[in-house]
């Protein structure tokens, strides 16, 4: 089956299904997270994701995890709205006729009148269908010549059936791999990068596992693993150590892209250990944190103090196993090393902030809320200060704990401080 033909096929599939229809409309209105739809629909979870999977290359996910249309989807829609909006023809009641001798009679012209109406209905049906189709023929032409644009400036598969094999290391000869998605868009909030993910079923008799790739102007930013079933097939051993891990990665990652940056990134993971924790070289610090089953080791740049977490290589293991692995040195620069503003300075801002801040649900405005003072939290997480920028800038994330779940499912308020100006960046309600 070709690529158009499993596209009209899970439009048309999605189409049929009142669940899938009603998710494509809620959708349409804006991105919703998976509880979201789950309370919406009033489903079960297992329900909604064998939905969603059906629903294939008509959904997208967003950078916080939300589903939204993809341009698929939206044409999906749009033929939903001019079928729906399609006049019914109604075939008009007949009058009575008088029986008696002519019930024959009457009976022939019932059926006549029947059949013409019948076939009216037919008629205009297969006109309607006709003319969604054609639109929707153009729709999809159109849809496909815009990601085959995007498509060919992006990285493409080649590129990241090699990492998996040279980099992830994955021994792709015991898989059945199949490609789920490659999405590719202009990221306005990052300045324009162009991004693309990729999205990998692998599956072997041993194991079940998915892969997502995203390039972000034709450089590999994020590897992600999840593993459904068993245990990875690697064409090398792989350690056990996060630390020695991690030096054959950057090792096989430098000959992967050939950066300068690379190659003081191996120099420093020669000398590092787990007690050279927390060390700084050539302002990169070796970090590594978290439990023996969930450990995470960063190489971040450090300028005058300031720890630019987002600037870094990062690596994930759970019980052993590399499941993220992410670049964001090479995209991001620094804008400003100023800080102001301490955390416990920037926790009295936040709760000073929230004093006046409410949120609707279901169309009533809720304000009066209580905070749990002492157990609000500041992150030191330099970010861009602006969307379209790629500067970071100093920044504090705080958590405002509540004293309860309010209405919305919220249970707790996260507030941005600017640690340069300690102005307030923004303010939103968290559902838990």
């Amino acid at each position: 089956m070709s690529s158009e033909d499993e596209i009209y096929s899970t439009m048309f599939s999605s189409l049929k299904h009142p669940a899938r229809r009603k998710i494509l409309r809620m959708l349409s209105e804006k991105p919703l997270t998976f509880s979201q739809m789950l309370e919406a629909l009033d489903i079960s979870s297992s329900h909604l994701t064998y939905h969603l999977e059906s629903l294939g290359e008509l959904l997208s996910k967003t950078e916080d995890g939300k589903y939204r249309l993809s341009s698929f989807g939206e044409a999906s829609v749009n033929t939903m709205k001019k079928v729906e909006e399609a006049p019914i023809t109604r075939s008009k009641r007949l009058s009575a006729l008088p029986l008696r001798w002519k019930t024959l009679f009457a009976f022939l012209i019932v059926g006549m009148i029947l059949l013409a109406s019948l076939s009216t209905v037919q008629y205009v049906s297969l006109n309607q269908m006709a003319a969604t189709q054609d639109d929707l023929q153009a729709t999809l032409n159109q849809v496909n010549t815009e990601n085959q644009q995007l498509l060919s400036w992006g990285a493409g598969t080649d590129k990241a059936v090699v990492f998996i094999r040279d980099v992830a290391q994955i021994d792709i000869t015991q898989y059945h791999a199949t490609l789920l998605s490659d999405t590719v868009e202009y990221r306005s909030d990052l300045g324009g990068v162009l991004e693309e993910v990729l999205k990998y079923s692998l599956i072997s008799s041993q194991s079940r596992i998915d892969i997502v790739l995203r390039y972000r102007n034709n450089h590999f930013s994020r590897y992600q693993l999840y593993l459904d079933e068993g245990t990875p097939i690697y064409s090398q051993p792989q350690s056990t150590d996060p630390v020695t891990a991690l030096k054959g990665l950057i090792e096989r990652y430098q000959n992967y892209t050939n950066e300068a940056y690379l190659v003081d990134m191996s120099n420093i993971m020669a000398q590092a250990t787990v007690e050279s924790n927390g060390t700084i070289v050539n302002q990169t610090k070796f970090q590594i944190s978290g439990s023996p089953n969930n450990q995470e080791v960063l190489l971040m740049y450090v300028e005058n103090g300031v720890d630019f977490s987002a600037k870094s290589l990062r690596a994930v293991y759970q019980n052993g196993l590399l499941t993220e692995f992410t670049d964001g040195w090479y995209l991001l620069t620094v804008g400003s090393t100023e800080v102001n503003v301490d955390s416990q300075q920037a926790i009295q801002i936040a709760l000073d902030a929230v004093e006046d801040f409410s949120w609707e649900a279901d169309e009533t405005e809720i304000s009066e809320f209580n905070v749990v003072e002492g157990d609000a939290t500041a992150q030191f997480i330099p970010h861009p200060r602006e969307d379209a920028s790629l500067d970071l800038v100093p920044y504090w994330y705080v958590t405002l704990p509540l004293d309860k779940v309010y209405p919305d499912q919220v249970n707790r308020i996260t507030v941005g401080v600017w640690a340069d100006t300690g102005e307030v960046a923004n303010i939103q309600a968290i559902r838990g």
